[in-house]
C-alpha cells in the first residue's frame, strides 16, 4: 500500500520535470530592422599634410622659379626634417 508520503513524491518526482522544462529560457535569432554600422573615426590627416608639406618644401627648394619666388627667398629646411 502506498502512502500519503509515497504518492505526494512520486507525483513531485513526475511534475518536476515538467516544471522544469517549462521554465527553459529560449533563445531568438532574429535580424535587425536596420543595417548594422560600424563608424570608424580614423584622422589620417596629419599624416597626409606632412608628407604634402615635406614634398612641397622639396619642391621650392629645388626649383623656386617654378612657384614664382626669387632665388633669394628659398626657405631653408626647418629642424627635425630630414
Amino acid at each position: 500500500m502506498i502512502t500519503k508520503f509515497a504518492s505526494a513524491r512520486l507525483m513531485a518526482a513526475l511534475l518536476l520535470p515538467i516544471a522544469a522544462a517549462a521554465c527553459t529560457p529560449t533563445v531568438k535569432i532574429e535580424a535587425p530592422e536596420k543595417p548594422i554600422e560600424i563608424n570608424l573615426n580614423v584622422r589620417i590627416e596629419q599624416e597626409v599634410r606632412v608628407k604634402l608639406e615635406r614634398d612641397v618644401d622639396d619642391a621650392i627648394r629645388n626649383d623656386p622659379a617654378l612657384f614664382g619666388l626669387p632665388t633669394d627667398s628659398v626657405p631653408s629646411p626647418a629642424k627635425g626634417k630630414k
